[in-house]
């Protein structure tokens, strides 16, 4: 290159520079935007928002229960998995030992005759293997065996000679023993129940359950289970998991389902009858839709009690004869209904009742609350669905005139043709897509039956396994539903729960293994959202030119000392518009008897520094709120939202009340 191409170089690459500078400066002017956020707390102008807005949904998928919050750690405890014809598969059990040494198969001599499989194992060595030969079950991807910690072994046995057994809870190679017992079983052509504690010396994060013995012979085994002594109250759930749902301070539990209450066929599909009583005589069923066994430890009567244990009043989705592949005609619904009648009566019957009295049985003599259920899951479109409805709407009316009834069919943009209390509306989509439906209910009509936003979520490729920019989208729509709160009385984003083993479904609330757990971005989201049931909502207004973007809300509630106006401020990006700019936001408001308390008033924020950010095992806070404490004492005040963040300014008042009592 000669010299005069240098130069000529040179004065582009300076003239380049130049403009690159005049855009880096523009860029730097522009890069905090400012709104001013206008709100009336006057009392005159508050509405109330439903006590039962936020709650969770359940249902028995990615694991939720079996091998989640259910906290039994065998599974295929009664060897049924494999379906009633023996021989079947015994999956996930499998045997210590060579084909020299042990013949396992099932058969169908168990003594429970709702659940006839059992497991048969002939021991065919004289001189067995030193630690004897068996079979181990491994659990749901291996079980959480901590030092020190007692747990509860129950199984049932027989063998035509007397023989030991050695129970043990060994490492997931078998190498290191963690806990063992040794049991006599005497010769007998019964069967005998057996119940043993055993206390770990060790941890091993996934550790196996054994069953071995050194003398020849057979052995009958059926119904293992191994439950941690540490359950939630005693009542069977996993306390960590529980405690995560207990932070979201949720209103109402719906459960079990979703998909899994339709069944993709009706043999398949959950029955309520079948999953209550004692644990032994519960058959299990295959869920066919999301492609697992479960046993229905957690059954109809546990997930009533889990409702209690959180507070949280229960909303029962039951089959109304419908599964995805198959319907009953409605000329033909009456036995479903009965059966529908009879699952009530076992939750809100008196203790002397046909069905209360089995509740009563289990424990459980005061009956439970429940004041809601959906007729259904995502069935409006099928062929019987309307028919099948009303004949358990008006069934329901006349035995309990009080339970408010969710019909399947979305009246959000249309009057139902049908009588309801409330209507089902599910929405999974993109992020903004569910960012711009932050308004999807101003202009559905106030009369008629009320919304359930009973699943919501982003669900797609910006979705990730749970992102930042899914939570802003749907901290967003709640935003829109506590503004329309005189129209939705309830929500609750789905699905709650995924096993780290079991990514069927992805994003999801919280993530768990068998020893870990942590929330994603849309799960701590939600925790920001825990006071806005009965709390009093006020008008706002935002002005400027990036509104767009924002979303924001403001509520006033009392807890027992103090009142807070909390003022909910988005600053969220649209995928054109991808997180770019900060905003200077000014809050002014009006209505308030009282200054801020600097003292008391803090913010939190939800942000990080890629808008695709997940948390994980190795870094469970990586996003996460932080809460810092405010400086301001004034009714206007000035705050800086972060790009791609959702901030929660918790303003307490200088006084304990607000202008008038609410």
């Amino acid at each position: 290159m000669g010299s005069k191409e240098v130069f000529s170089a040179a004065i582009f690459g300076l003239l380049l520079l130049f403009c690159v500078g005049c855009r880096c400066l523009a860029s730097e002017m522009e890069a905090t935007q400012t709104a001013t956020l206008k709100v009336d707390a006057s009392p005159q102008c508050a509405r109330k928002i439903p006590e039962t807005l936020f709650g969770i949904f359940f249902e028995e998928i990615n694991h939720a229960g079996a091998g989640g919050i259910w906290a039994e750690l065998v599974s295929n405890r009664g060897f049924e998995a494999g379906g009633p014809h023996t021989p079947s598969n015994i999956d996930p059990w499998s045997i210590i030992g060579d084909d020299s040494s042990i013949f396992v198969a099932t058969d169908r001599t168990s003594c429970f005759s709702r659940n006839i499989v059992a497991l048969r194992m002939e021991v065919l060595c004289n001189d067995c293997p030193a630690g004897g030969v068996g079979v181990y079950n491994p659990g749901f991807w291996g079980m959480n065996i901590e030092e020190g910690k007692a747990y509860n072994l129950v199984m049932y046995v027989k063998s035509p000679e007397t023989t030991d057994l050695t129970v043990s809870l060994a490492s997931s190679n078998g190498l290191q023993n963690l806990a063992s017992v040794t049991i006599r079983v005497s010769c007998t052509s019964n069967w005998t129940k057996l119940e043993h504690k055993l206390v770990a010396k060790g941890t091993h994060r996934t550790a196996r359950l054994q069953i071995t013995t050194n003398k020849k012979g057979v052995v009958w085994i059926d119904q293992v289970s191994l439950m941690p002594e540490d359950t939630y109250k005693g009542h069977g759930f996993r306390t960590e998991l529980i405690s995560m749902l207990l932070d979201l301070k949720p209103r109402f539990l719906r459960f079990p389902g979703g998909c899994f209450v339709e069944g993709d066929w009706l043999r398949n599909a959950f029955r309520w009858r079948e999953s209550i009583g004692p644990w032994e005589e519960r058959p299990g069923h295959f869920g066919d839709v999301w492609h697992y066994w479960t046993d229905d430890g957690l059954g109809y009567y546990e997930f009533l009690q889990l409702a209690e244990d959180l507070g949280a009043a229960p909303i029962w989705v039951f089959n109304n004869g419908i599964s995805h592949n198959d319907e009953v005609d409605t000329a033909a619904i009456a036995p479903f209904v009965k059966d529908v009648l009879d699952s009530l009566e076992f939750a809100r019957g008196s203790a002397y009742s046909t069905w209360g009295s089995v509740r009563a049985a289990m424990g459980h003599p005061e009956p439970f609350p429940v004041k809601h259920v959906a007729i259904g899951n995502e069935d409006c479109g099928k062929k019987f669905y309307r028919g099948n409805y009303l004949k358990f709407y008006y069934a329901i009316r006349q035995a309990y005139p009080d339970i408010q009834m969710i019909s399947n069919c979305d009246g959000s943009s249309r009057p139902l043709d049908h009588p309801a209390d409330l209507y089902d509306f599910h929405i999974y989509t993109d992020s903004k897509t569910l960012f711009n439906m932050r308004g999807t209910f101003d202009r559905t009509s106030r009369v008629g039956p009320k919304a359930f936003v009973s699943e919501y979520a982003v669900w797609s490729t910006d979705a990730g396994r749970g992102s930042l920019l899914a939570s802003l989208a749907e901290a967003a729509f709640l935003t829109g539903l506590e503004k329309n709160s005189d129209i939705v009385h309830m929500a609750s984003y789905a699905p709650l729960f995924v096993n780290d083993n079991d990514r069927t479904w992805n994003p999801d609330a919280i993530v768990f293994n068998s020893w870990q757990h942590y929330g994603t971005p849309s799960y701590w989201m939600q925790t920001l959202f825990r006071e806005s049931s009965g709390a009093m909502i006020h008008p706002i207004t935002v002005s400027s030119k990036y509104s767009g973007s924002l979303a924001a809300s403001a509520i006033t509630w009392q807890d027992s000392e103090n009142s807070f106006l909390r003022v909910k401020a988005k600053s969220f990006v649209q995928v054109v518009n991808f997180g770019s700019d900060a905003v200077r936001l000014t809050i002014s408001t009006s209505g308030l008897e009282a200054s801020v308390n600097a003292l008391g008033s803090t913010a939190t924020v939800l942000t990080s520094g890629n808008v695709m950010d997940e948390n994980s095992f190795s870094y469970p806070n990586k996003v996460a709120p932080v809460k810092s404490q405010l400086s301001h004492a004034a009714e206007q005040m000035q705050v800086t939202l972060a790009p791609h963040s959702f901030t929660v300014l918790d303003l307490a008042l200088a006084q304990s009340r607000l202008v008038a009592e609410m």
